[in-house]
């Protein structure tokens, strides 16, 4: 099966939910609707992941999650993965993160899944910052990009 991989990062705070809930609600309808199979991944680390996590399963319940699944990526393991293991369809921890050093992990987590990506969507308002970083690692590596505040900017 061609399994088509997304990822998604943005800032801690977000400062528009709604109108970065419908846009991100359109391009994730379009993409299961267009794609054989869509595989999201996402971390768990501010507001925009939890939010982003919310709209893809609300997406699901619409459009249904045949052809697409959504899977928690950790940077290292957590206490509380029994109520992950429930809310995602998946949770993994990369094999490459064990023994990583806390502080680096979140970073090496989001390189790995950038690496694994055909499309990467981001929520990047400011040069700086975790999703910052991996927008620009992932043009680094040529991966098509989506920047949800530039659309949102472009529209209205």
């Amino acid at each position: 099966m061609d399994i088509f991989t997304v990822s998604l990062f943005g800032h801690r705070e977000i400062n528009d939910l709604r109108r970065l809930r419908d846009c991100l609600a359109s391009i994730i309808k379009e993409l299961i609707q267009a794609e054989p199979y869509v595989s999201f991944l996402i971390g768990r680390n501010g507001e925009f992941d939890e939010y982003a996590a919310s709209v893809i399963k609300h997406t699901q319940k619409e459009v249904g999650k045949e052809n697409n699944d959504i899977t928690l990526v950790l940077p290292y393991t957590v206490a509380d993965i029994e109520y992950y293991e429930k809310y995602y369809d998946s949770v993994i921890i990369p094999e490459s993160l064990y023994g990583a050093h806390p502080k680096f992990a979140i970073t090496l987590k989001n390189r790995w899944m950038i690496e694994r990506s055909d499309l990467v969507i981001i929520y990047a308002e400011r040069e700086s910052g975790g999703a910052y970083a991996a927008m620009k690692y992932a043009k680094k590596l040529n991966k098509k990009i989506i920047n949800i505040y530039t659309v949102l900017s472009e529209v209205f």
